[in-house]
């Protein structure tokens, strides 16, 4: 290795922290509850794992998973990888042990790095994939079978290491329906030089629109970083710009202003339910908050009612950004504030190059204003699901593929989102798409969460339900739901409305944010052969 890395060498090696580290080595890259880490630090602790992981034997393409909740060490795991070609694959902490258990085996783990907070599950993991694991270490205390991570490294050198590789992550879905499915593509230099991206044009999008100024921005993770969007713009993005980012260990919407505050943040990304959170704070205490530092928040995962994005952008400024893309690659959609103050609910418009469309279920291309089936055009390094032929063939149709939502495009090219297919509810042959009674019901101001689904109907086949959450100073009366039923008749067709509400006191959300819909139903539908 040249002992001054250009960013072109740093970035075709997997070296980009490495340059920023020789250029700003004490800006401050990593801050968190668990621990700081400037450049230097990051990139020095990144080249001791990937040496110590070399000496244990891994190749390049040999996989390594982490089960680490968001400290230093995640980052310090993800950069060593990306520079000894390894692949890398975050476990979502909040699985069960046989899931985690799962992956690792799944993913072929070679090395295996594991937090002391997930001590159930990394044993449980270690016990049933010992045969096909190399390296197992502990971060944050002792793990019974698992060697000190910090001693692992200390043996090792802190230089940059030779004969870098660039490496590749491989993320799992969230396994809503069995168990979770990693979303594989070969490395770039298998490939021949296809973008290693996985939404490589959304990005590209993000990047232009983010500006970062390594001199003066600070970001904000606030989602876990296992997860696509938060390991993204959060963490990648910021560093390799060189940016530092701050870590968040759990979620709360007073702490996310505080921090805001404290380290001046410019950018961050958020899905829909931390905005509801963020605006049901009294105005008094939001008002203690000098947020003026903000310029770009980012947001996408799951959708957001058009009045929650007016109200957030009313309250800090046109600084919020929207995407919609999958981790499974293709040029996503991506639209700016102004532009989306001028289609409000749009989530975008896809790069021209990306040339996505909506399908009808015999595959033809529907025209403006048609609801039909969302598909993404194949990135050059196409994704498939690691181990399963049979649901990566179900996703493509030709050079496209979908995830299964459902929308439309307007006369101009924007995409509006309106739900699921596997969430369509189909009463008396007609097709309602539940998001749209959600973003109603979400306008009322007694209900802080709601989830509505289709339920068994004998003559109609289904009929709407709406499962609502009332805001904490909302007393439950007996005129509740009928209340809440007239509300929407004042905004939907009769079709689209509740016919029935249930209360309960929380919805099951994925850490990501999106509501788990199917977990909602489920109830309503037990004993029955069919499930939507």
């Amino acid at each position: 290795m040249v002992d001054k890395l250009s960013l072109q060498q740093a970035a075709l090696s997997g070296m980009t922290l490495a340059f920023h580290a020789q250029e700003n080595a004490e800006r401050w890259a990593i801050l968190s509850p668990l621990g700081n880490r400037t450049f230097d630090d990051l990139n020095r602790k990144a080249n001791q794992l990937a040496r110590a992981l070399r000496r244990a034997g891994l190749q390049p393409d040999d996989a390594v998973a982490m089960l680490l909740v968001n400290r230093p060490e995640f980052v310090e795991v993800y950069y060593a990888c990306m520079r000894a070609g390894f692949r890398v694959t975050p476990i979502n902490w909040h699985l069960t042990g046989d899931n985690a258990s799962y992956i690792v085996e799944n993913c072929e783990a070679k090395a295996f790095i594991a937090d002391a907070r997930c001590a159930e599950s990394a044993i449980l993991a270690l016990q049933h994939n010992q045969a096909q694991l190399k390296v197992v270490a502990s971060v944050g205390g002792v793990l019974e079978g698992f060697s000190s991570y910090d001693e692992l490294l200390a043996v090792e050198e802190e230089g940059n290491i030779n004969n870098p590789e660039i490496g590749s992550q491989m993320l799992y879905t969230s396994g809503t329906t069995g168990r979770p499915k990693g979303v594989f593509r070969e490395r770039l230099t298998v490939s021949g030089g296809a973008s290693p991206a996985p939404v490589a044009d959304t990005i590209s999008a993000v990047a232009i629109a983010a500006a970062w100024n390594a001199s003066t921005d600070m970001a904000l993770c606030t989602g876990p970083a296992y997860h696509a969007a938060p390991l993204a713009f959060n963490i990648i993005a910021p560093i390799a710009n060189g940016v530092g980012t701050v870590l968040m260990d759990k979620w709360s919407p007073q702490e996310t202003l505080r921090l805001i505050l404290e380290h001046k943040i410019t950018h961050t990304h958020m899905v829909a339910t931390m905005f509801h959170r963020l605006l049901a704070l009294p105005a008094e205490t939001r008002d203690q908050y000098d947020l003026s530092s903000l310029r770009f928040i980012l947001h996408g995962a799951a959708p957001c009612p058009v009045h929650v994005k007016q109200s957030m952008m009313s309250w800090l400024g046109p600084i919020l950004y929207e995407y919609y893309a999958a981790t499974e690659g293709g040029g996503g959609f991506f639209v700016g504030p102004q532009e989306w103050l001028e289609k409000p609910g749009t989530v975008g418009k896809t790069p021209p190059q990306a040339n996505n469309c909506i399908l009808d279920d015999d595959g033809n291309i529907l025209p403006a204003g048609e609801v039909g089936t969302i598909y993404f055009k194949a990135p050059a390094l196409r994704f498939r699901y690691y181990k399963d032929a049979d649901k990566t063939a179900g996703s493509y149709r030709g050079d496209y593929f979908t995830l299964g939502d459902m929308g439309y495009l307007d006369k101009d090219g924007y995409l509006f989102l309106t739900g699921r297919s596997a969430e369509t509810i189909i009463s008396g042959g007609v097709n309602i798409y539940p998001q749209e009674t959600d973003d109603v019901l979400l306008r009322h101001p007694a209900v802080a969460d709601v989830c509505t689904v289709g339920i068994p109907n004998e003559e109609w086949g289904e009929e709407v339900k709406s499962v609502v959450m009332l805001k904490v100073e909302i007393s439950l009366t007996d005129a509740m739901a009928t209340d809440l039923i007239d509300f929407v008749k004042e905004h939907l067709p009769g079709f689209k409305c509740p016919r029935t509400i249930d209360f309960v006191e929380e919805l099951p959300r994925l850490p990501s944010g999106k509501i788990q819909r199917k977990q909602v139903r489920a109830p309503y539908w037990a004993g029955r052969k069919k499930q939507i």
